[in-house]
């Protein structure tokens, strides 16, 4: 496989890398970002942007792909509504469509979240769901995982340094929380694994909640599995 993945330097997207470049059926990872990630495995390829509304320079670069993880966004908490809602949903739609458009086989797998709704009363659980939705109407299928509470399984640290410390106090019970909470908490680690499962599945569903999350996770390859050797 070759996959597109975005949010590579957020706390999801470095353990879901992890995992991709674990699986010996991954051939190609190219990273979509705002800097350089400059990581070691020779399969890594950065995409440098300024912008993810501007593309311009770069469309040629984006096929070919069988998969686009799509793992970028916003802290939900502290980050106004505004903003929240052009990283969620318009910065999404403008790298999806351009994807989709250069990639019309391929699947886009979108970290969406528990309970996403665009008629919620919480903000960013509504915004999620509009994200969803605009992705539904994509020539290219899309799939929708609703992840809960996220445990770092690969000692994964925030980009945000005000959410450190969360993790720090809040980390050993989440990683319980992943075997005593299925239906509500699940790891990087079997979120990656997940994606690419999803990825290879011929006909997967448009909506995968956390307890399929990780049962999906759960079936994978394990995350410590030697990646192939690449000339």
């Amino acid at each position: 496989m070759r996959i597109l993945m975005t949010g590579a330097t957020g706390l999801v997207g470095q353990g879901v890398l992890v995992e991709t470049l674990a699986h010996p059926g991954v051939s190609h990872v190219t990273v979509l970002g705002r800097r350089a990630l400059s990581h070691p495995d020779p399969r890594v390829e950065d995409l440098v942007v300024e912008r993810f509304d501007e593309l311009t320079g770069v469309l040629e670069r984006l096929t070919p792909f069988d998969a686009c993880f799509y793992c970028a966004g916003a802290p939900p908490l502290g980050t106004p509504e505004p903003e929240y809602r052009h990283v969620t949903v318009d910065l999404t739609l403008h790298v999806a469509r351009a994807f989709g458009q250069r990639n019309p086989g391929a699947r886009l797998l979108y970290i969406s979240g528990a309970h996403a709704d665009p008629a919620s009363r919480l903000m960013p659980l509504r915004v999620k769901g509009e994200a969803e939705g605009a992705l539904r109407g994509l020539p290219i299928p899309a799939v929708m995982l609703r992840p809960g509470g996220i445990a770092p399984a690969h000692g994964e640290r925030s980009p945000h340094g005000w959410m450190r410390p969360l993790y720090t106090v809040a980390g050993p019970a989440m990683v319980l929380g992943v075997r005593l909470l299925p239906g509500m908490m699940t790891s990087t680690a079997l979120l990656g694994r997940a994606m690419l499962a999803l990825a290879a599945t011929p006909d997967p569903p448009d909506v995968v909640e956390n307890d399929a999350i990780n049962a999906l996770g759960e079936s994978g390859p394990e995350s410590d599995a030697a990646p192939p050797t690449h000339p």
